[in-house]
């Protein structure tokens, strides 16, 4: 029989994910991260308070072995600290990319290797499969359409994508998976979705890095992009690229930001037609489907979670960042967030924004 140690985060998806492998014959253990403590600890967060104590109901009922682990300070190190630093340079980030990496799908394989387990599986609807044409294990895109989240696992690394089980992959809707909570008796049935970052307590990410002091919060000029001067800022991290209400300017025409100048502490801002791009440079660069990006790869390319892949090619510098060409304009791209490349619905890697 294959073991597999699945990530528990108590909520309805990882839950029922306990109850498919079980299914497919899988001698399952369950595995639930302790990633962020503290007085200001959030109890619904997917690593808050509520996340041990109901993934271990939810094991007990199916006779699961359940373990809870300690990477707090992981977590402070690879995701808290690399949030904080990226707003600091005026940059977007989406922690969860990382937390993704380097614990669900890093320190969670480490942990199954030393317990002989032989595949790691979390409740992400997304898809492994063998290909025949690239000869190897891949990562595909789930039938879930807008719900999917390959976009998130672009970092990943190459080499445990065969050690990797999604249960959900041939899921399309939420509503399917609460009836197969329902029908094994999960209290978990009914339990809302975790739509914001763990660690922002309060949902209030300027309040959050306020608290840990961040570089850069000085008030400063709005500018156009011409440089006429429109008004005050309250400090470049409250700003991300594309927004357009918050600013306390008024014009005759809608001005939204455009950039985050850090080194003159100034929110540019511009008309909508300024906010469109083709093409957008990339590092920090992760390959899934290949050894490594070529010259003139030509892929569909998400440049955000909520946007639908476009097409692009893929140029490659010496240094071995990318720069990206849409064949059509994008909007909004934006410094610090992840651009995902696809082939198909083959996820082939991905990279952090630059501009």
């Amino acid at each position: 029989m294959k073991s597999v140690l699945l990530g528990m985060s108590g909520g309805v998806d990882s839950s029922v994910s306990a109850v498919l492998l079980q299914k497919q014959g899988y001698k399952v253990y369950g595995v639930t991260m302790k990633l962020y403590g503290g007085e200001d600890e959030r109890e619904e967060a997917c690593c808050g308070l509520s996340a041990t104590s109901d993934a271990k109901r939810v094991c007990d009922k199916l006779g699961i072995p359940h373990y809870t682990i300690n990477f707090e300070k992981e977590f402070k190190e690879q995701v808290i600290d690399k949030f904080i630093n990226e707003y600091q340079n005026c940059r977007t980030p989406n922690p969860c990319i990382d937390c993704n990496r380097y614990l669900k799908f890093g320190a969670m394989y480490e942990l199954a290797k030393k317990l002989n387990i032989d595949y790691i599986a979390t409740g992400h609807y997304a898809k492994v499969e063998y290909s025949e044409e690239y000869k190897k294990y891949v990562i595909k895109k789930s039938h879930a359409g807008k719900k999917d989240q390959t976009y998130v696992l672009y970092n990943i690394p190459s080499e445990l994508v065969e050690h990797i089980v999604f249960p959900l992959a041939d899921f399309e809707s939420k509503d399917e998976i609460r009836k197969i909570a329902e029908e094994n008796n999960l209290a978990v049935a009914q339990k809302p979705d975790s739509q914001e970052i763990c660690f922002i307590t309060d949902n209030d990410y300027v309040n959050f890095l306020e608290k840990h002091n961040i570089q850069g919060m000085k008030h400063g000029k709005i500018v156009d992009t011409k440089g006429t001067i429109l008004g005050k800022h309250q400090g470049l991290h409250r700003y991300t690229i594309g927004q357009r209400r918050g600013m306390g300017i008024s014009s005759s025409t809608p001005l939204y930001v455009v950039e985050l100048n850090k080194g003159k502490n100034q929110l540019i801002v511009g008309k909508e037609e300024e906010l469109y791009t083709d093409t957008v440079f990339v590092k920090e660069v992760n390959c899934i489907l290949f050894n490594k990006f070529t010259e003139g790869l030509e892929v569909d390319a998400k440049i955000r979670y909520s946007t639908p892949a476009k097409p692009a090619v893929i140029h490659v510098n010496e240094d071995g960042t990318l720069v990206v060409k849409f064949k059509e304009k994008v909007r909004a791209v934006t410094p610090g967030q992840a651009i995902a490349f696809y082939i198909g619905d083959i996820l082939v890697g991905g990279g952090k924004i630059v501009k």
